[in-house]
């Protein structure tokens, strides 16, 4: 599974900052103000936030990327450094971010 950039971004703002604070502010307000449930809410919310970090993990992880950066440290006169992209060069232009994974080329 691999989450388009603005889904990813937005889940990722909700996991990090949306669903923490409203879980701290309801078990604060219900200790404060003897709510109801304050509990099983804070603890549903927290559940939710550590499923919804398993999912961005998870695309995170399967994510390729634009390309890849392939390098070879063997030489030791020299370091080789090598762009294989995706998707082809003209894509990138209009990408405000590019993402490579860097791969350890050794050989034989």
């Amino acid at each position: 599974m691999v989450l388009s950039n603005s889904v990813y971004d937005r889940l990722k703002w909700i996991a990090q900052y949306l669903l923490p604070g409203l879980a701290a502010l309801w078990l604060g307000l219900a200790k404060v103000w003897s709510l109801p449930y304050g509990t099983e809410i804070g603890a549903t919310l927290s559940l939710i936030d550590v499923f919804l970090g398993t999912i961005l993990g998870i695309s995170s992880k399967n994510y390729k990327g634009d390309g890849q950066m392939i390098v070879n440290t063997e030489d030791p006169e020299k370091d080789v450094y090598r762009l294989e992209l995706n998707d082809g060069i003209a894509g990138l232009a209009d990408k405000g971010t590019i993402t490579f994974k860097v791969v350890n080329e050794k050989t034989e």
